[in-house]
């Protein structure tokens, strides 16, 4: 069956089974920047951005998005390249698997939360995990993206 979405700002359609994950769906057409990891909804790394907020595509039907805005990172490249700067400032890209998934978590939450606390930045990105790191560089690059963008 097809399906239309909005991907990255542009019309596309996609022909795809009843049962097939959106996160299949953009890497069986070649977009690669969506990362499969855990499968199970529990990592972060499928993360894109469902009419401006972060949903994990490995637990959404494709079917089900109809006419909806699919970002990916090569929708907000320059927003994901000021964020690349500040992880690499602080130390915080050490093997950049779960970047992608962040990133776009990032810019959602500068979209939807003016001047979060601590606390609230915490809260926004606890679905997105990283194996490599403690988190601590990751949240200063974040808190220095936030405060730049003000």
């Amino acid at each position: 069956m097809k399906v239309k979405l909005i991907l990255n700002h542009k019309n596309r359609t996609f022909e795809v089974t009843p049962d097939e994950y959106l996160l299949d769906t953009l890497r069986n057409n070649h977009i690669t920047s969506v990362k499969k990891g855990c499968n199970q909804s529990t990592c972060g790394v499928c993360t894109v951005l469902l009419d401006g907020k972060p949903i994990l595509s490995c637990s959404i039907l494709t079917v089900l998005l109809e006419g909806r805005h699919i970002t990916t990172v090569d929708g907000i490249q320059s927003e994901v390249d000021k964020i690349s700067n500040y992880f690499g400032e602080e130390g915080a890209d050490q093997c950049g698997f779960c970047n992608t998934g962040l990133a776009l978590t990032i810019y959602a939450l500068k979209k939807e939360l003016k001047n979060p606390t601590d606390d609230e930045i915490k809260k926004y990105i606890v679905g997105n995990l990283c194996r490599c790191s403690g988190y601590q560089a990751q949240f200063l690059a974040i808190k220095k993206y936030l405060e730049d963008s003000l």
